[in-house]
């Protein structure tokens, strides 16, 4: 991967914003479940809090504009299993009210992080229409790309 990708990761409001989610969901959310759910829904939330912002990045590494898309759509479906894994965690009473209400007005629900998400997959579908109708050579710089 070279530089100006991970340095253009940097510049990914959804990236940002994911990533800042996961670390809220590890320092808020997991030390409150109890032990016995250490192998199952505490799992479940590490797993697919911290593959949102993940498949973002690897999206974003990739070289061709559909590859992209495909993976704003994964972290999108990644972002409401994180919501419904909270729900059930809240319901459940694992996670006080307090901090639930907190979360959804903070995070204003995963609608704002949706919008981010389908905003980036759709100026990703752009730019892949306004490419050459054959694929570029992959070794040939992005910028050439943006014509």
């Amino acid at each position: 991967m070279s530089a100006d990708n991970i340095q253009g990761l940097d510049t990914l409001e959804a990236w940002k914003r994911s990533k800042d989610f996961a670390l809220r969901e590890y320092k808020d959310i997991l030390p409150l479940l109890p032990s016995e759910e250490k192998w199952s829904l505490n799992q479940q939330i590490r797993r697919s809090a911290q593959s949102v912002p993940a498949n973002i990045a690897e999206g974003h590494g990739r070289f061709y504009y559909q590859e992209n898309v495909r993976f704003c759509y994964i972290a999108r479906g990644l972002l409401t299993e994180v919501y419904s894994h909270i729900t059930l965690a809240h319901e459940l009473g694992f996670i006080p009210s307090v901090l639930y209400k907190e979360i959804k007005k903070t995070d204003r629900g995963a609608h704002p992080h949706h919008q981010r998400l389908y905003r980036l997959s759709q100026t990703f579908q752009s730019r892949s229409k306004r490419t050459r109708r054959e694929p570029p050579h992959p070794g040939r710089p992005r910028s050439l790309l943006y014509r």
